[in-house]
């Protein structure tokens, strides 16, 4: 069907807008890059007052009422079909809830998450949750707020759910997690009767510029892009992006643990391969953004876990990682190495935590989160919490702050919400990734090479090509052919783990 003439003319100014909203939430976003990079000290106040003025700016531009008419113009129009008739949907959805916020309240939750993220770095470094508790307990007090104005029909903690992973509620969540949490105590306890597999080569003196030589050669090779987009040191690592064309990670590097550098290279590394794979000619539309929180972290963790934790790549590698750090790798075999990367054993820090009791973690926060958002749990009680939840899930009591619960930066953020993503993600990843393997089985015969080129395809294909067209679940059914089913990831740990400890 050939547009009547406005049509497009009023596509192409809808397009154009967007595009200058994108501009000035991705220059906002270099800005919090270096915050968490590059910063100094001194600058933290002026970057408060910076990025402020540009989420106010951009969330003004954008509630315009000349935006929403140009939005409900549009999507009146029985011509637009397609991805440009879902971006506008989806527009004018962001536009009516973004509506609910006055620039105001915009301005004053982009300062008190500035605040919060200095406070919880200088409480961080000084192990001392109460240089964090005001800063937060104010941050905590405006997500209430946020839920409030977002409205929900069972739980405030719905409403920042649903940010991250549309859809996502307490009633679903509560269900998965309960889904999951008896099979992965039941494995855990076959798993302790057992003998211990050996990790101990990984927590030696491995020079700081030697692994991050290791690591950058390593992104690379599983497809990163260093022409649009670079890796730098931060507090936490994490991954951002100011269009596809421009995507930073970050890692940290401990001479004493090989593993920290090694892992979070490849998850975020993961993160990265799907926002450089995003359409480019999309950009500031969601067609051109990211599903969900969940699809994204199914990419972290399917190229971390499935791929980077196992054996067939380690085959290749291996021998590699042996001639950079021949005293401290030369004796170990690449099946005792694979055996020790997937060591399972409870631990205080969610990164470093192993796949399975990596999702005890989650449940931690996902549980305070809940309470804080209904009122049950004030901010000065967090701590005695944290620690109890951990003795309940983990069986270990964190023995300060730094190690409970100021780990993470996600609250500093104001990202409620968040967590639980971490989880459905990797229920994601095991299913995309089996899905994958049985559709093109050339993937299970390049990763023992050294190559990935025809699963970053199938992903390409499958996943980051439909940016936000499709929720998770529709993506998944396309994608897979089948929702999210959790025999997936069932089935992938007790294959795996029951060959690593001969359950």
């Amino acid at each position: 069907m050939t547009l009547p003439s406005a049509t497009p003319e009023l596509y192409a100014s809808y397009v154009t807008h967007m595009q200058q909203i994108a501009d000035i939430k991705n220059a906002l976003a270099v800005l919090q890059w270096d915050q968490e990079t590059y910063l100094p000290p001194k600058g933290a106040a002026f970057r408060s007052r910076q990025m402020a003025t540009l989420s106010e700016t951009a969330h003004r531009l954008f509630t315009a009422p000349s935006v929403g008419s140009l939005l409900t113009e549009l999507a009146g129009r029985q011509d637009l079909q397609g991805a440009q008739r879902t971006n506008v949907l989806l527009t004018l959805e962001d536009f009516t809830k973004q509506n609910k916020f006055s620039s105001s309240f915009i301005r004053s939750m982009s300062e008190a998450v500035s605040r919060s993220f200095h406070d919880w770095l200088a409480a961080r470094k000084e192990n001392r949750f109460g240089l964090f508790e005001q800063s937060l307990d104010a941050l905590i007090g405006l997500k209430r707020q946020e839920a409030d104005i977002i409205g929900y029909a069972a739980h405030p903690y719905d409403a920042l759910l649903d940010e991250f992973e549309k859809g996502s509620t307490v009633q679903m969540l509560d269900g998965v997690f309960a889904g999951i949490r008896q099979p992965l105590k039941d494995l855990l306890d076959r798993i302790g009767g057992r003998p211990q597999v050996d990790d101990s080569f990984l927590r030696q003196f491995y020079p700081r510029q030697q692994q991050w030589d290791f690591g950058m050669d390593m992104i690379g090779r599983l497809g990163f892009d260093f022409e649009a987009g670079r890796q730098d040191i931060s507090e936490h690592p994490f991954t951002t992006s100011f269009g596809c064309q421009d995507v930073r990670i970050t890692t940290r590097v401990d001479q004493q643990d090989f593993g920290y550098m090694l892992w979070s290279c490849i998850h975020e590394t993961g993160h990265a391969l799907y926002e450089q794979g995003l359409p480019a000619g999309e950009y500031g539309l969601p067609s051109g953004e990211y599903a969900s929180l969940s699809i994204h972290e199914s990419q972290s963790r399917l190229w971390e876990n499935h791929v980077g934790r196992s054996l067939p790549f380690w085959k290749y590698h291996f021998p590699r990682l042996q001639a950079v750090f021949p005293g401290q790798l030369g004796g170990i075999s690449t099946e005792a190495f694979y055996r020790g990367i997937n060591r399972v054993a409870p631990t205080l820090i969610r990164t470093e935590a192993d796949e399975l009791t990596y999702h005890f973690h989650v449940m931690v926060r996902y549980e305070l989160e809940k309470l804080l958002m209904e009122g049950s749990l004030s901010t000065s009680d967090i701590p005695g919490c944290w620690r109890e939840l951990y003795q309940r899930y983990l069986g270990l009591e964190p023995p300060d702050d730094r190690s409970g619960c100021l780990q993470d930066v996600h609250w500093s953020h104001g990202s409620f919400g968040y967590f639980p993503t971490y989880s459905l993600g990797s229920f994601y990843a095991a299913q995309f990734f089996q899905v994958a393997e049985y559709q093109r089985p050339e993937i299970q015969k390049e990763i023992p090479l050294g190559h990935s080129d025809k699963l970053l395809g199938w992903l390409r294909e499958n996943i980051h090509r439909s940016g936000r067209l499709l929720k998770s679940e529709d993506l998944c059914l396309r994608a897979t052919g089948q929702p999210l089913e959790m025999k997936y990831f069932l089935g992938y740990i007790l294959d795996k783990y029951t060959n690593i400890y001969n359950l």
